[in-house]
């Protein structure tokens, strides 16, 4: 069979097969455009999901008769003038959407650049350019969608999945540029300038707002990354990945790096079927990411993904560390580490959960996991009676008394406060062991794990990371590994756990596999050695439970994403008694 050249129309359908998928493609490729132009306000209408009609209008700088007659040819683009791959400062620039987007339906272009006498009409089916009486800007007029190839219309979802399709497309542009206004079919309006955090509430819901943290962290190195946005509290979360918005230079991406270091951040507060929300911005310099992947642009190649993933993860857990106790009120609050109301009630050293303080208290002090050993001092105990004013100013109030011996009532001088005694201790000793050291276990023989020897390469090119969940490992010629240390006490099936880490490596460029594994163990071990529900406190054990809490990492929710404590303004039950 002899070679031949493919004739233009096919190519170019052959082309929209991978750039237009449907209706909410040709809105992405199209808004791209009209952002690289410099528009601030976009109207974007839709019928039947963008099977009869998409109609976009923008009011961008438009374009004069000659560059509108090169726009739907093939690789014609006016966004790489140094033709420099690598350096890629703009929205779309591969040149292929709009001849696409020609070649499968009925488009007609209408522009005008402000400098020409008058306005210009390309009718894509015949390639006839005319004059026109359009004032300014562009608009994009596609019928038809697919009536060119009529046997990809069957793959086309009914009406309103598709224009779902299309409002996610226009949300994602206009969480990514909130100085340009978007109108979607004269219903979803998103204003220009809106402040980011009002349009994260108009995309996302009202139940976000005043539950949203922001974060702003950069690293260290001059020109180095940045990342910037809004990430949710672990009990305000979703079902699936929605609500999720991640930008990489300005541009909406769903990049497997960026979504497991979400992942990973969450882990310890977070079920893992459970999805935080969140509008995060990561910049970097343009030379340390490729966009030219795919021609969607929605997949990105780091050039040092693990650089990329530590940055993100550490960022979001600096921001969900926070305590209610910040360095910055000490002065204001008088709080140095946690406090009790009688020296009968202490900590145990170094895991700082607590004594028994009388016969009749069930609370016993909880022996170490063995394999962890806490490297945190004892830290000095105040003793403050539980009458003084001073607690009506701590953040969990004054301690009022116990309900169903399972939740703590409180109060503050303008709340009522209920805190969950168990998910409560459970973050505090998750937390005292989370930041102790793991206590490793050398082993006289070496487990031998056969891998093939790709396999072997990926693992070892994360042993380090491996090496901090406490497991040491080298290869053992080209195809085994061998384990000559381990966690004390933790047995499993490590040849598994070796294969796991290798396919998410292979996968992804990292793994979690031992990092979940390990939060898993703790979880579980903290769970089973809390503060019980059921379990009766006296006033002084109820008074260091609030106060230690106050002071720990991610202290609003246990280790599951279950809430630690809740507010109830006094001012909400003065409503209950029509006051």
């Amino acid at each position: 069979m002899s070679i031949r050249l493919l004739p233009d129309y096919l190519i170019n359908q052959i082309a929209a097969g991978e750039v237009v998928e449907n209706g909410a493609s040709v809105v992405k490729e199209t808004i791209e455009n009209a952002l690289d132009a410099g528009a601030d306000q976009i109207i974007v209408d839709v019928a039947d999901g963008g099977r009869t009609l998409i109609n976009i209008v923008d009011n961008g700088s438009g374009m004069s008769r000659a560059d509108l007659a090169q726009s739907v040819m093939r690789h014609a683009t006016s966004k790489l003038p140094n033709d420099d791959l690598m350096n890629i400062n703009f929205m779309g620039f591969r040149g292929e959407a709009l001849p696409s987007i020609a070649s499968v339906s009925d488009m007609t272009i209408d522009t005008c650049n402000g400098v020409d006498s008058n306005g210009w009409r390309l009718d894509c089916n015949t390639g006839e350019i005319m004059p026109s009486d359009w004032q300014s800007g562009t608009r994009v007029r596609v019928q038809n969608l697919f009536a060119k190839t009529p046997a990809r219309l069957k793959f086309l979802r009914g009406d309103r999945a598709e224009l779902m399709s299309v409002l996610d497309v226009v949300k994602r542009l206009a969480m990514a540029r909130t100085d340009v206004g978007f109108v979607l079919n004269n219903k979803w309006r998103f204003p220009k300038n809106q402040p980011l955090m009002e349009r994260i509430i108009a995309v996302m819901g009202e139940d976000v707002r005043g539950r949203m943290h922001a974060v702003d962290s950069q690293s260290g190195a001059t020109g180095g990354m940045k990342l910037s946005g809004y990430i949710s509290d672990p009990v305000l979360r979703r079902a699936s990945s929605v609500d999720q918005f991640l930008f990489v230079n300005g541009r909406p991406v769903k990049d497997k790096v960026l979504v497991g270091a979400l992942r990973a951040a969450y882990m310890d507060v977070m079920h893992a079927r459970e999805f935080p929300l969140c509008a995060l911005y990561l910049t970097l310099p343009a030379g340390a990411v490729d966009v030219n992947v795919s021609p969607t642009k929605t997949d990105v190649h780091f050039l040092e993904p693990n650089h990329v993933r530590a940055f993100i993860i550490k960022s979001l857990r600096d921001v969900l560390a926070q305590t209610m106790v910040q360095p910055a009120d000490e002065n204001k609050m008088s709080f140095r580490g946690p406090i009790v109301t009688n020296t009968n009630v202490g900590m145990s050293h170094g895991t700082q959960y607590f004594h028994q303080p009388s016969r009749q208290s069930n609370i016993s002090s909880v022996p170490n996991p063995d394999f962890v050993r806490p490297n945190n001092a004892q830290p000095n105990v105040q003793n403050i009676t539980p009458a003084e004013n001073i607690f009506e100013s701590r953040p969990l109030g004054r301690v009022i008394g116990q309900i169903a011996n399972k939740y703590i009532l409180a109060a503050t001088e303008t709340s009522l406060v209920v805190v969950d005694q168990h998910a409560a201790h459970e973050r505090i000793t998750y937390e005292k062991m989370r930041h102790g050291t793991i206590k490793v276990q050398p082993l006289l023989t070496p487990i031998i794990v056969q891998m093939r020897t790709e396999d072997v390469t990926a693992v070892l090119s994360i042993s380090k990371e491996i090496r901090a969940c406490g497991l040491g490992l080298d290869a053992f010629g080209e195809d085994a590994i061998a384990i000559f240390e381990k966690p004390a006490d933790w047995d499993m099936n490590w040849a598994n756990v070796l294969h796991d880490i290798a396919d998410e490596v292979r996968a992804y460029g990292h793994s979690s596999e031992l990092g979940e594994r390990l939060h898993l163990k703790l979880a579980n071990y903290a769970c089973h050695h809390s503060v019980r529900a059921g379990q009766k406190l006296d006033m002084a054990q109820m008074d260091a439970l609030l106060r230690e809490i106050e002071n720990t990492e991610r202290g609003g929710e246990c280790n599951h994403g279950r809430p630690v404590y809740k507010f109830i303004p006094l001012n909400e039950m003065d409503t209950w008694f029509e006051r």
